[in-house]
């Protein structure tokens, strides 16, 4: 006996997409439709496009759809098609790689002209051919430091001198223009994240459990002592001093940590898997990366304490705001930029 296949009629409704979230990612990234006739019509799945490429689609359901962003795809409009009809056009900000073949460990660094620095920090102890990438907004890479073992953390003075943390000699180096350092304090243990505030006062994280101050006169202080990281101490400094840190363990529920000039230290936010890089902005919201209820990519979490991801994306450690106005992330791979529409913090 044939078996009897379901036809769409002619009645069906349209499909249409009410929300996309989140509103950005990276290619591969997952995100979210919500609408209402998004489901299989008859025995039929719908199609998902971005910009004109198919997406995987993870699941279909007649007020939900899940999908892969294409590999290939950029930023356009997201659209649902069925046998019958075409969805209204939504639009789904993609971002776009600058630069890839290099080994961020952390959120790069930006300098005041846009200039985004980036590491190759290879395996715990093995020295990689170069330290430092500096990569132009064009996605133009070039070589800028050499010699630094296993480089990790980055970040800027007030006066525009980059800093780096080397994690195999716990040391850290000042750079100048030309990509020459010298040695600026040591004794970090697994120097991992650095940030400095408004005052010109270097915060740097020894994974095993101490954050370290650096005064301007290069005295060096314990500040705060936290729980051990199995991989890094990630930070943000806001207008205020308080210090932001995330020190990713084995637990799914993890926090960002607030600790004050005065070195007291308290849980900030609970709720993140595996939160890493992070940076500020100007509404002194915090954007990490993270996960947030099971889906991964960069997470905003304001003062209120409430959260969302913003950013669909896999394999991030880190985010950085540009002065040209972009957010600028790192995966463990490549540097890419988006417009969020968001606007960085500027200490100084």
């Amino acid at each position: 006996m044939p078996r009897f296949r379901p036809q769409a009629a002619e009645s069906d409704p349209d499909p249409r997409i009410d929300d996309i979230t989140p509103a950005a990612a990276l290619p591969g990234g997952e995100v979210e439709l919500i609408g209402s006739h998004l489901g299989p019509v008859g025995s039929v799945a719908p199609a998902v496009t971005v910009d004109g490429a198919e997406a995987h689609i993870l699941m279909s359901r007649p007020s939900r759809i899940m999908f892969h962003v294409p590999s290939l795809a950029s930023t356009g409009n997201v659209e649902v098609r069925t046998q019958q009809a075409t969805s209204n056009a939504v639009p789904l900000r993609i971002a776009r790689e600058l630069n890839s073949g290099l080994h961020p460990v952390t959120s790069p660094a930006v300098s005041r002209s846009g200039m985004i620095y980036a590491t190759i920090s290879g395996p715990r102890g093995k020295a990689t051919p170069v330290s430092v990438v500096r990569i132009s907004t064009d996605g133009r890479g070039t070589p800028f430091v050499e010699g630094i073992l296993n480089a990790t953390g980055l970040a800027f003075n007030p006066e525009g001198d980059l800093f780096v943390t080397s994690r195999a000699e716990g040391t850290v180096y000042r750079v100048d223009a030309a990509g020459e350092f010298t040695q600026y304090a040591e004794g970090m243990g697994v120097a991992t994240g650095a940030a400095f505030d408004r005052d010109g006062n270097l915060y740097v994280g020894d994974r095993s459990g101490t954050i370290f101050k650096i005064d301007t006169d290069r005295k060096i202080f314990v500040h705060a002592t936290l729980e051990p990281s199995v991989s890094a101490y990630h930070m943000a400094v806001n207008s205020e001093g308080t210090l932001f840190v995330t020190a990713p363990t084995l637990s799914s529920h993890e926090a960002i940590w607030a600790i004050e000039p005065n070195g007291d230290t308290r849980v900030w936010f609970r709720g993140l898997g595996r939160p890493q890089g992070l940076a500020i902005a100007i509404d002194d919201s915090i954007y990490v990366a993270a996960a947030l209820q099971g889906r991964r990519g960069i997470v905003r979490v304001s003062g209120d304490g409430s959260a969302q991801l913003v950013l669909a994306g896999n394999n991030l450690v880190g985010v950085a705001f540009s002065p040209l106005g972009t957010a600028v992330l790192s995966t463990n791979q490549a540097i890419y930029d988006v417009d969020l529409g968001v606007e960085g913090l500027v200490l100084y």
